[in-house]
């Protein structure tokens, strides 16, 4: 991309963001070699080899190629982890930016009809949005992508706003920016506007009409917009299920073009099906549905998740719902838990796709909700609702697999209150608003749930993988790559006015890759785990398991109470075992607070700093710190022995040593 974008024909501002996204991380613009392309472009996982992540994360049905490792005549930007910026958000922090007429091509490693292009166009000058044509050139001619910017671009603070030019939403909070809570401060500090752009990124989908082979070539073109592409995933994907047993929703009047709005008809066909004891059939189509479809004791299927579409617009209520709601839009939500809650509810094999574009904490506007035991979602793809999946308890026994959550304003998914006995395994969740994956044990407790095999990349906000309260949980095998900020892969928290720890908490056989980020209030780096006591001491059997922390941006561990509360709670004796921390910007463990922890066959290397960050609370006795370590044995690389047992090392912001990319151990 040309340093003069006068050429390109849009706005200065959009000319400025785009610029400054690039220019901000790395100082200057690198041009791929086309000549450098491979026979097929790289496949990656988390955007790293492969290798690195076997056996951890879901398993797709596409494959992964980054536009960086593509062959253009482009603008490779970054890499470069700072928030706010275009390179940050990208997967393995780096993408490529097309001024019109420009091309990133990638050539395909196995056979394949679909594509999804993960790309950010610039926001309306006065926000909402805008759309821009990107060409996609096969052999055998050109197909166009609508894109569009409408469900990205926010700003300011939490809970954030689409208009780039808003004063500060909350001028009485501290801000990093200028060190200073703004409207107590005279002279007032000038804040640059847009302030704290972020959730660039979106994505589309696309089927290619037939089916092209390994070697292949897929080109994009930008052409109105300079675009930005940051990765292509190809798949093959199978014939339309058809489902002649199950009760159609066409024979009930629903229209599959999306003109008329379908829910009432999808409603009969639900309420016959439940008298004939049959299931619910959603054939190949566009299914207009702007409300709740309310699901108890049905089997829904759909054609296919690339077939069946459920879409529908966001609508503003005339007056709030009693939950607080100003909107409601496209859903299948179960009943109310206070009035029994929902059970024996199946849901496969179709699309959700939203309409939101801002966030309202308050609003139900998620693509599935509610209460629902003994129930089954399987093989959906949910797309642009505030959350992909919210279960309000109490319930239990439900089994989420095989989805695909993108492109969420708030959390992927999350286990919000009395949530027992329940699974998450293989899904995949892609650029949401906050934690990918949540359990949220708020005022009742949630107790024996699973978060097993996911892949999690590219959370704007908060974490991959939460953990508030709870009884026996266990987060194994996932994959959490490229949290952006105030946040970590994988997070427990005394937090948000969640029940206790209590039973035990297992973190096992997970990898992280570039996580640890930057915590914008506290002005730190976390850590690729973080425990955080906030509200309460964590005491429970808490054991951290055969994980690999991979390319860390700060820490690999970090266990903190806040200020406040330093010398009320504690952190008590955390097991770490078997763990692999390949690369550490700053140290291998930071600690803040009080309590202890223990460390056996624990494996470190290019670490950037200390390997021990031990501040303990902050007293610094003549004893050592508050915190203490035990070295049980076969920790290599040199990290924990000069520490042990509690040698005060507190630095909570050393130089920041980037680590060279992580390879097999």
């Amino acid at each position: 991309m040309s340093v003069d974008m006068r050429r390109s024909g849009v706005p200065p501002r959009w000319s400025a963001l785009l610029l400054g996204a690039v220019l901000g991380v790395t100082g200057t613009a690198v041009v791929a070699d086309p000549a450098a392309a491979a026979s097929f472009t790289k496949i990656t996982r988390a955007a790293i080899d492969p290798s690195l992540t076997v056996g951890r994360g879901a398993s797709v049905a596409f494959l992964e190629q980054e536009a960086e490792h593509a062959t253009t005549n482009g603008t490779v930007i970054g890499p470069g982890r700072t928030a706010y910026t275009l390179p940050a958000e990208a997967s393995g922090r780096s993408a490529v930016t097309l001024d019109p007429g420009e091309w990133v091509e990638f050539t395909l490693p196995r056979a394949a009809n679909a594509i999804t292009v993960r790309y950010s166009i610039p926001d309306a000058p006065t926000g909402g949005g805008i759309t821009a044509p990107l060409t996609v050139s096969t052999k055998h001619g050109t197909r166009t992508m609508r894109l569009t910017s409408q469900y990205s671009w926010l700003y300011n603070q939490y809970s954030f706003t689409n208009d780039p030019q808003a004063d500060l939403l909350h001028p009485d909070w501290w801000i990093t920016e200028c060190a200073c809570v703004p409207a107590a401060t005279t002279p007032a500090p000038v804040i640059t506007k847009p302030f704290r752009p972020a959730h660039f990124y979106d994505e589309q989908r696309l089927l290619l009409g037939r089916t092209y082979q390994a070697g292949d070539k897929i080109r994009l073109t930008g052409r109105s917009v300079p675009t930005t592409i940051d990765l292509l995933d190809s798949e093959l994907v199978g014939l339309p299920k058809v489902d002649l047993t199950g009760v159609n929703v066409l024979l009930f009047g629903a229209d599959p073009t999306g003109r008329k709005d379908a829910a009432p008809a999808i409603e009969k066909a639900i309420a016959y099906a439940k008298k004939a004891h049959r299931n619910v059939y959603l054939p190949p189509g566009v299914f207009q549905v702007n409300r709740h479809i309310v699901v108890d004791n049905v089997t829904i299927t759909g054609a296919g998740n690339w077939y069946t579409i459920i879409r529908g617009r966001e609508v503003a209520l005339s007056t709030p719902a009693p939950d607080g709601s100003v909107h409601t839009g496209v859903g299948f939500y179960g009943k109310d838990a206070a009035e029994g809650g929902s059970r024996n509810v199946h849901l496969s094999g179709f699309a959700i796709q939203g309409d939101v574009r801002e966030r309202i904490d308050t609003d139900q506007v998620n693509g599935v909700g509610g209460a629902m035991s003994d129930s089954t979602i399987d093989g959906l793809h949910i797309q642009h609702t505030k959350v992909g999946l919210w279960f309000d308890g109490p319930m239990s026994n439900v089994k989420v697999t095989n989805n695909v959550i993108v492109d969420q304003i708030a959390d992927g998914l999350n286990f919000h209150t009395g949530v027992t006995g329940s699974l998450v395994r293989n899904n995949f969740v892609r650029n949401t608003g906050d934690d990918a994956l949540a359990m949220w044990a708020e005022k009742t407790t949630n107790s024996g749930n699973v978060f097993d095999r996911n892949t999690v990349q590219t959370p704007t906000l908060a974490n991959g993988i939460a953990i508030y309260g709870g009884h026996d949980t266990t987060v194994s095998n996932n994959l959490i790559a490229d949290p952006i900020r105030e946040g970590s892969a994988l997070h427990a928290g005394t937090r948000f006015g969640a029940e206790p720890f209590t039973g035990h908490l297992r973190f096992t056989g997970n990898t992280t890759v570039r996580a640890g980020t930057y915590e914008l209030n506290w002005n730190i780096g976390l850590g690729a785990i973080w425990m955080f006591a906030l509200e309460r001491s964590i005491d429970a059997d808490v054991q951290v398991t055969g994980d690999n922390y991979l390319d860390n941006t700060y820490n690999a561990i970090m266990l903190v109470a806040d200020w406040p509360v330093k010398d009320l709670y504690s952190i008590n004796n955390i097991r770490f075992k078997d763990l692999k921390i390949d690369g550490t910007g700053t140290s291998v463990l930071s600690a803040r607070a009080g309590g202890s922890a223990s460390f056996e066959n624990v494996d470190a290397r290019n670490v950037g700093a200390a390997g021990v960050n031990n501040c303990g609370r902050f007293g610094f006795p003549p004893g050592g710190s508050e915190f203490s370590l035990t070295d049980l044995g076969g920790n290599d690389g040199g990290w924990l022995g000069p520490y042990v047992p509690n040698v005060i090392t507190c630095n909570d912001r050393p130089t920041v040593v980037p680590p060279p990319a992580p390879s097999a151990w």
